[in-house]
């Protein structure tokens, strides 16, 4: 019998839920050919009203920046998104996707969603809301 208490299970769960629903998800779009850090940066700029800096986007995706130029340097190569520089920071460079990445976009966003309605469909939108709710708690105190 398992004696941890849910505050001992929590990060567990988490941990393997997320690791879990990505590999189900990149699984659905492997006929694709991209690799999930580049599908999951395309999300994250489709998701994204204004072009995102270079750090923004390795903020978002959860990387560090020297992994994502690679990646972003493959995006750019196949057409799927430009960099453009951050006027008043030489530094700085913003992410846009193209027109050709759109087709691919809602391709991998009705994937996704696809994915969340299966693993969802017998979860209420309270109890979702509740989940929601502890989980931004939890994070805010991470971010102290």
């Amino acid at each position: 019998m398992n004696s941890e208490t849910p505050r001992q299970l929590l990060p567990r769960e988490i941990a393997l839920i997320s690791r879990r629903w990505r590999a189900r998800l990149d699984e659905r779009m492997r006929h694709t050919g991209l690799t999930q850090s580049r599908w999951h940066a395309l999300l994250e700029l489709a998701k994204s009203p204004e072009p995102l800096t270079q750090r923004e986007l390795a903020e978002r995706v959860g990387v560090e920046g020297p992994t994502l130029v690679r990646q972003l340097d493959d995006l750019q190569r196949q057409g799927l998104i430009e960099r453009c520089p951050v006027e008043g920071d030489r530094r700085a460079n913003n992410v846009r996707l193209t027109p050709r990445a759109q087709p691919l976009i809602a391709e991998l966003t009705a994937i996704a969603d696809e994915l969340r309605a299966e693993l969802l469909q017998d979860v209420s939108d309270e109890e979702l809301a509740q989940v929601l709710a502890v989980l931004r708690r939890v994070s805010a105190r991470l971010d102290q």
